[in-house]
């Protein structure tokens, strides 16, 4: 399985926290979760991190069985759909970039 993360680093502008959360969820999770061949969509909100560390507001992982059916998801019109939204929810609630990392997992149940 191969995991593609997409890590908004940077900060939520003053006083938009809430509506960038909720414009995640509300928007943006329902069009992820449409991505041909996706297994697992994860969505994960920063809460806290080490002094100095840099600020991730955001990270989505959406994992895939292979590379094939993430460049399948990568080209669906969902895919299209939702640089759309993010583009529109960043513009009002985000500033900063975003950066995509394409990890390979390996799994160790305890």
């Amino acid at each position: 399985m191969i995991t593609r993360y997409a890590l908004f680093e940077g900060s939520v502008k003053p006083g938009k926290t809430d509506a960038f959360r909720s414009a995640v969820m509300d928007r943006l999770v329902p069009l992820w979760k449409q991505f041909a061949g996706a297994q697992e969509v994860r969505v994960m909100f920063g809460e806290e991190r080490d002094e100095g560390a840099p600020e991730f507001p955001l990270i989505l992982a959406i994992s895939y069985p292979d590379r094939a059916a993430m460049e399948q998801a990568l080209q669906s019109p969902a895919r299209a759909r939702s640089r759309e939204v993010t583009g529109e929810i960043v513009a009002a609630c985000f500033d900063g970039r975003i950066h995509h990392h394409v990890t390979l997992a390996n799994s160790f149940p305890l």
